[in-house]
């Protein structure tokens, strides 16, 4: 069972990562996320998708990006409270220097976009690293995007969520599943998959425990197309709504194991003050 941050580690980061293997965690086994079977996508179609980053802890090459996340209203966004956690950061998020959200940029090598400051940070008390339940966290922005930015969040009892649907997931993470991280966003399709298959494929145990009242799971019955290294905390979207955001699962793009998401419904009600 593992989470779906990006291995590109440097300094402390890259210390507290290699202990918490050594020790055979769990929350080390949070490394594996990725854009399997994608094709390349263009952020000016979908401007909510926006880049999680730290030059400091990260470094240059990918614009510090380690991490996911979506816009939910100009000053609001969404990622996955793991990513915001100390086996990621090495530390507490208050402690980063330069955490901002990188938005309106196709290519992270490059400067296009805008790269905005963020100014707060909420993390799920709830959540549980232990069985990945209440895997959300909001992050305030210092400057507003534009309305436009915002994607529409799937409420509690949306047909989104209906088994069968058809939807993508977006990340910058690894491409093959062995460290070949996108520059360019890039989109895979999924299938939304039922409670039952999604119980059935992660009953407990090492496999990791399906929670269907706070997430929901996608993948392809074949394998193939899944998130992985570098895309926790990123949106699986269907029909322009946001269902779900990167957050564990078994390997990356297996045909017996789907990708597991934070259910975004659920997550709405868990931030203060709503979202």
């Amino acid at each position: 069972m593992s989470h779906r941050f990006a291995r590109a580690l440097t300094g402390a980061v890259a210390l507290a990562s290699a202990a918490a293997l050594a020790a055979g965690s769990q929350a080390s086994a949070a490394t594996d996320s990725i854009i399997i079977g994608g094709e390349p996508v263009s952020v000016a179609d979908s401007p909510w998708v926006v880049a999680l980053s730290s030059r400091a802890l990260f470094g240059e090459s990918r614009g510090g990006q380690f991490c996911g996340a979506v816009v939910v209203a100009p000053t609001k966004v969404l990622t996955a409270a793991h990513c915001l956690g100390s086996d990621v950061l090495g530390g507490e998020v208050a402690d980063v220097p330069d955490l901002r959200i990188v938005a309106g940029r196709d290519d992270l090598r490059g400067t296009g976009g805008r790269e905005i400051p963020v100014k707060d940070t909420w993390i799920n008390p709830a959540y549980d690293p232990a069985t990945n339940v209440g895997d959300a966290a909001v992050l305030t922005l210092a400057e507003a995007l534009p309305e436009e930015s915002s994607i529409p969040v799937a409420r509690d009892g949306d047909a989104a969520y209906s088994a069968g649907g058809q939807a993508l997931v977006y990340g910058w993470g690894d491409t093959t599943g062995y460290g070949t991280y996108a520059s360019t966003l890039r989109a895979a399709s999924v299938q939304v998959l039922s409670d039952e298959a999604c119980a059935a494929a992660y009953p407990g145990g090492s496999r990791g425990t399906y929670d269907a009242s706070s997430m929901v799971c996608a993948g392809d019955p074949e394998g193939g197309y899944d998130a992985c290294q570098g895309d926790s905390g990123g949106p699986l979207v269907v029909d322009g709504r946001l269902i779900g955001l990167v957050s564990w699962g078994n390997g990356c793009a297996r045909a017996d194991s789907p990708g597991v998401y934070t259910r975004v419904s659920a997550a709405v009600t868990w931030a203060e003050g709503g979202i």
